[in-house]
């Protein structure tokens, strides 16, 4: 197989727990891109943190931000989706006022809570980016007036809590939204049908690839479309169970240089 496109997920895949990129992942990437193979990141993370990881790559990647709904080529966005601001309003009202937990709010490069908690506290330290306060009733009105609404929501809390709040809209049928789990203490939401699995095929129609010409690398729930969707897909060795039952490979974990295992695999790099 020829690949001419690599997508990777950022935290418990390219990164080690840490939140670093291994020596040995950094050198296989560079050598991949020198043969012509372009590097997209494919994450939750917002654009600024996202740049954090190209920066520390040296290298240049196209980043598909937001859980893939909002995608950078350069300083370019090349596909955006968003959440109705009705639908914003309601997952805030019913889901979260029982649990007295902040809903995250990101829209292009924008990232707003509607309070700080430990989990942002965290978030910010790690990203070394401090949100904006979103008052969801103003951000409402603004959407409004603009045709338009945040591309993904999140909620970080307890693992129990976060089970309990998907169980909650699984069983209540949130419609116009996708959830999934991209680690045990995040849930995301995004529009219906926006998720890493459209993201890989909106580059690879951008760049005028297949997407059997790509290999995709990930680690939870989040990733799953993307592996579907990806020509080889390869689970990291501290892959959730779902993610290793489906992947063509099952590499090494974050923390032992996966991704450059799984390269030398495909592309004897």
């Amino acid at each position: 197989m020829s690949y001419k496109l690599i997508c990777l997920d950022v935290d418990g895949t390219l990164l080690n727990d840490e939140k670093r990129v291994p020596e040995a992942v950094k050198e296989s990437l560079k050598r991949a891109y020198s043969m012509g193979i372009r590097i997209a990141l494919i994450t939750g993370r917002m654009p600024v943190a996202t740049e954090l990881v190209e920066k520390e790559l040296s290298i240049p990647c196209i980043k598909a931000c937001n859980a893939g709904t909002y995608i950078l080529l350069g300083e370019d966005c090349i596909h955006s989706r968003h959440l109705s601001f009705e639908t914003a309003q309601r997952i805030y009202e019913t889901f979260l006022a029982d649990y007295h937990i902040p809903l995250w709010i990101f829209q292009g490069r924008k990232w707003y809570v509607t309070s700080v908690d430990a989990y942002v506290d965290r978030e910010s330290r790690i990203i070394n980016h401090q949100p904006e306060p979103g008052d969801l009733e103003a951000l409402t009105k603004v959407w409004k007036m603009d045709g338009t609404g945040p591309n993904k929501l999140l909620i970080g809390a307890d693992p129990e809590i976060i089970c309990q709040v998907q169980a909650r809209m699984k069983a209540e049928g949130s419609s116009g939204v996708d959830v999934a789990r991209s680690s045990e203490i995040y849930l995301e939401i995004f529009p219906k049908g926006a998720n890493k699995g459209e993201a890989l095929e909106a580059i690879c129609r951008n760049l005028a690839i297949s997407p059997e010409e790509t290999i995709a690398f990930g680690d939870q729930e989040l990733d799953i479309p993307m592996l579907k969707k990806a020509g080889t897909a390869v689970a990291m060795g501290n892959a959730i169970e779902e993610l290793k039952e489906l992947a063509d490979f099952v590499t090494g974990s974050n923390n032992d240089g996966g991704i450059a295992f799984g390269l030398n695999h495909y592309l004897s790099i």
